[in-house]
């Protein structure tokens, strides 16, 4: 991949059912493009199902246009509140299956291997990552919203990992 001077693109995700965070990046020889970052946003007044398919259509959507070679999705931490898991985990199985299902690789990153990879401190606040990601990706301003930063935050440690095999391949899709 981008060890061998080849160019990669990586579709970074920040799961969530309310808000679905994406960034897709290219890389070639430590030399980031931002292609494109937002959110897919969900109401909560639809049934849950249609909720979850409009978060694949329009992963796939991404997926198509930008024809990523590698996913990468931020691994989830909840300490609190059980049901907001349960739903940004189902959000991120729709996440794993669009791009499973498109034939690519999915991987995850904890936030502190992310923050680490794009700060160099794994302990580093959401501002910290955020001016780093402007900086790294060359933007005039932070991205916005969070959940589009964090997204593009995933998608630069990935393409930073350089050792491929460091992180969890889901469900045998390497």
């Amino acid at each position: 991949m981008a060890g061998n001077g080849q160019q990669i693109i990586v579709l970074g995700i920040d799961p969530g059912y309310a808000i679905t965070g994406y960034g897709v990046i290219a890389y070639h020889r430590n030399h980031f493009d931002c292609l494109a970052y937002g959110v897919i946003r969900t109401k909560a007044s639809q049934p849950f199902p249609d909720r979850l398919l409009l978060i694949h259509r329009q992963l796939s959507e991404l997926i198509e246009r930008y024809q990523p070679d590698a996913v990468a999705i931020e691994e989830l931490f909840f300490s609190r509140n059980t049901t907001t898991a349960i739903g940004t985990a189902q959000a991120r199985g729709v996440s794993v299956l669009s791009g499973a299902g498109a034939g690519l690789p999915v991987y995850e990153y904890t936030p502190m291997q992310v923050k680490l990879a794009v700060s160099g401190y794994g302990r580093a606040d959401k501002g910290q990552v955020q001016q780093m990601v402007r900086i790294l990706l060359n933007l005039d301003q932070l991205p916005r919203p969070d959940d589009a930063a964090d997204a593009l935050a995933v998608a630069i440690c990935h393409a930073h990992s350089g050792n491929r095999s460091s992180a969890l391949a889901i469900g045998g899709y390497q």
